[in-house]
């Protein structure tokens, strides 16, 4: 399987540049992108190499990732103890600090020298976000915002959907169904507000759910390799991937009618067309 820092073909990058290029036009506020695929789809890598080809070529851009707006991992004890324990597991629409991410996208179009916008990081390996004082400073408005997440975009499911448990982890810890409700109220109120920001929602498509833990694994191997103590062994990653098979899910059925491009890949990233 290949890598996701080495799969995405540079005609691929300037056709989507000048998809962004030709979506700012006559904007005088940074264009805000959504870029959603599956976890470990080379979304972050596609974010990264769009910035820097856009960068080369005069415009001014930055990517920001849902996964550094996480909750803090004791806010997200927090919830855990108060609504339900499957809440101190980082990902699901509801662990995010949405009110930070709105805040960072309104100081990034205000951003200048005397009032610099501070973009939130947060580390995978200690489960934790990191300290404010070591953010990254932008200190003027990009044109360009690739806002990249495993569920942008995604809209919330009709409620009958959330008796049936979709998997063992619903089954045997959320039985009453408390913590997929609460994922889906935030969808559908939080979420759905942030969505709303989103000028374009480009998708990365898997092609199916069953990919998903392998190329999850992938990532959590590199924090292995480095020693990092919260680093998954890869029976982790199989429970820790059943927290999202419903969203999943919910993405591969509903966003390809909703996004304004979508790559199809293949179980190994490459790009379909």
């Amino acid at each position: 399987m290949s890598p996701p820092g080495a799969v995405w073909p540079q005609h691929l990058i300037a056709s989507l540049a000048a998809f962004a290029v030709d979506a700012m036009a006559d904007r005088t506020f940074p264009l805000l992108l959504g870029l959603s695929g599956l976890q470990g789809s080379g979304k972050s890598t596609l974010a990264a190499q769009l910035v820097t080809h856009c960068g080369a070529s005069g415009i001014d851009a930055i990517a920001l990732s849902l996964d550094d707006v996480y909750l803090t991992r004791a806010e997200r004890l927090d919830l855990a103890r108060d609504v339900h324990p499957l809440l101190a597991t980082r990902g699901v629409p509801g662990t995010h600090d949405l009110a930070l991410l709105h805040a960072t996208l309104d100081a990034l179009a205000d951003a200048a020298p005397d009032t610099p916008a501070a973009v939130p990081r947060f580390d995978k390996g200690t489960d934790d976000r990191t300290p404010p004082a070591t953010w990254p400073r932008i200190v003027a408005p990009p044109q360009l915002i690739v806002l990249e997440g495993w569920c942008i975009g995604v809209p919330p499911q009709p409620d009958a959907t959330l008796y049936t448990p979709i998997n063992t982890l619903e089954r045997d810890e959320d039985p009453d169904g408390r913590w997929r409700r609460h994922i889906n109220t935030a969808l559908a109120r939080d979420y759905a507000q942030l969505w709303q920001r989103l000028d374009r929602l480009l998708v990365l498509q898997a092609p199916s759910f069953d990919v998903v833990a392998d190329w999850r694994d992938e990532q959590e191997q590199n924090l292995r390799n480095i020693g990092a103590p919260h680093a998954m062994s890869p029976l982790d990653v199989a429970r820790f991937v059943a927290h999202y098979e419903r969203i999943s899910r919910q993405a591969l059925a509903t966003l390809p009618a909703l996004a304004d491009r979508v790559i199809a890949l293949d179980r190994d990233r490459r790009p379909l067309a």
